[in-house]
């Protein structure tokens, strides 16, 4: 009988699986809101995927629970304010104010070093799932935290001297992080970064190739040398970068297509596998059910050639139980033997 991992790696390779990959995010709160809910959906449509966590032997600089109300202050020294519980806050007051004076505000958390590969081993020899890293780098979302958002664009039009030095430093550690990982079992490797707004990238594309895609390349490179896949996430409307990031190598990017025209992705499956996301900004709120069997139709319309995306769906804060079900009984319909 075919596993669960091997159902993904056909995906992956466009190699006609039996069915999609299943494959649910979710927060907190969902959990939280509807426990009976959520664990039917867990025994009726179980995921083909699971996320490694790490075991780190230092302590990390971590303060708090980030999904708690009140101040959580992550590895990096960043101290986000959540009035929410069960989703992640935001970083009101980033420490880094000046390059020339605030450098020794930022602590890269080199302790992520000292994460325990045999425990990482372990679990991946215990599963017949396809396994993910589950702490994932971040840059571009991590130096917003770190300077601030406005501050970062700002940055970006006239780079500092500094922040090129601090970029290097991060990319530095981040491909160190991801090397060590990458001598362990899982599966693939995984980053992330959100870059689009509603309708746009957040930065100008040339930017963007100019500062961020040379990063991505390295931790592709670092993944496929090692004989790993590489995963990626990033909402919003990203469509001005999907060649790049196919060109790089990305495996399998996980993002929000109902932001873009689906009509614009047809001609990339077969070079790069996509999330196959169900809007979580409306349908997955407001439904109804028709239109999310609908909007599963369209994605394996456009996006399924022989593999090429996943049964994904987010259980946002706003997604309800019935919606997020209708997404994977939907993709049932379309394959109905299995």
């Amino acid at each position: 009988m075919i596993t669960p991992r091997e159902i993904v790696y056909r995906t992956l390779n466009f190699d006609n699986p039996p069915r999609p990959p299943r494959d649910m995010w979710d927060l907190p709160l969902s959990r939280w809101t509807y426990p009976g809910e959520f664990a039917a959906l867990q025994r009726d449509f179980p995921s083909d995927i699971q996320v490694i966590s790490p075991v780190f032997q230092n302590p990390l600089r971590e303060k708090g629970d980030p999904y708690e109300i009140g101040i959580y202050t992550d590895s990096w020294g960043c101290d986000f304010e959540n009035i929410q519980r069960g989703v992640i806050g935001e970083v009101k007051n980033p420490p880094l104010k000046d390059w020339a004076t605030d450098r020794n505000k930022v602590h890269i958390p080199t302790e992520w070093l000292s994460m325990d590969t045999e425990l990482i081993n372990r679990q991946c020899a215990e599963t017949n799932r396809f396994t993910l890293m589950g702490h994932i780098p971040r840059p571009f979302e991590q130096l917003q935290f770190i300077r601030g958002t406005a501050e970062l664009y700002m940055d970006l039009a006239d780079p500092p001297t500094e922040m090129l030095t601090f970029l290097k430093e991060m990319r530095d550690f981040y491909c160190e992080y991801l090397m060590l990982w990458a001598k362990t079992d899982v599966d693939a490797l995984f980053f992330m970064d959100d870059w689009g707004s509603q309708k746009s990238l957040l930065i100008s594309p040339k930017l963007w190739r100019e500062f961020f895609k040379p990063i991505y390349r390295d931790f592709a490179q670092i993944a496929h040398s090692a004989g790993k896949k590489i995963f990626m996430h990033s909402d919003g409307c990203i469509l001005d970068i999907y060649p790049d990031l196919v060109e790089i190598g990305i495996d399998a990017l996980n993002s929000q297509i109902f932001a873009c025209p689906l009509i614009n992705w047809s001609n990339l499956p077969g070079k790069s596998l996509f999330g196959g996301e169900i809007d979580r900004q409306d349908l997955l709120v407001n439904g109804p059910c028709a239109r999310i069997d609908e909007a599963v139709r369209k994605v394996h319309r456009h996006l399924w050639k022989n593999g090429g995306c996943f049964a994904h769906c987010s259980f946002d804060a706003g997604s309800k139980p019935p919606f997020v079900r209708q997404v994977y009984e939907s993709w049932n319909s379309l394959f109905p033997s299995n």
